[in-house]
């Protein structure tokens, strides 16, 4: 792990409540904890001016979406990202989805699930309860947006919102010009 990971984990709150969405009480204790990790997470990244996402749960705090966001070459590519409370929580980690981005690469599973399995579950596990949606999106997320999206892009699987209206204009400009 590089400092700059380890300095961003040292700086999210761990969490301590060991409940999930069935344990009643207990369970509302470990949303407002992971609402107040994820608050300091947020501001950490806001002071480093490294705003990247934005994440909201529904009322339970069973489901969260929200969106990411990568910088690659001076260009904001912008993705919806979800995910559910496994009943096993915080036993089992949660699964972290891009749904538009299925299938465009092998580090992904069906449903658009990124893959963390490697690297990150094994540290969940050795982790728990200390660790939460914050830590997830830290130390998953974040470097899975950094390893594949610029590879993405690069493969042309991937195209700018700008870029693509681009090449749509050039498109029709070619169409009205062979018309013509």
């Amino acid at each position: 792990m590089d400092n700059n990971v380890k300095t961003t984990l040292k700086s999210i709150p761990l969490l301590t409540v060991n409940a999930g969405p069935r344990d009643g009480e207990q369970w509302v204790n470990r949303v407002k904890e992971e609402l107040k990790s994820l608050i300091k997470y947020v501001e950490n990244n806001k002071q480093n001016d490294n705003d990247w996402f934005f994440i909201e749960p529904n009322k339970l705090g069973t489901r969260w979406h929200g969106k990411c966001w990568y910088i690659h070459n001076y260009l904001k590519y912008e993705f919806d990202v979800q995910f559910e409370i496994p009943i096993t929580y915080p036993k089992t980690a949660i699964e972290i989805e891009i749904p538009e981005l299925e299938g465009k690469t092998a580090k992904m599973y069906r449903g658009g699930k990124i893959c963390l399995t490697i690297h990150f579950k094994p540290l969940w596990a050795k982790n728990v309860p200390h660790l939460g949606i914050a830590h997830a999106l830290a130390m998953g997320l974040a470097p899975w947006l950094a390893a594949e999206v610029p590879h993405l892009i690069d493969q042309g699987l991937i195209v700018h919102k700008e870029v693509l209206q681009e090449l749509n204009e050039e498109n029709n400009d070619d169409n009205n010009n062979n018309e013509n």
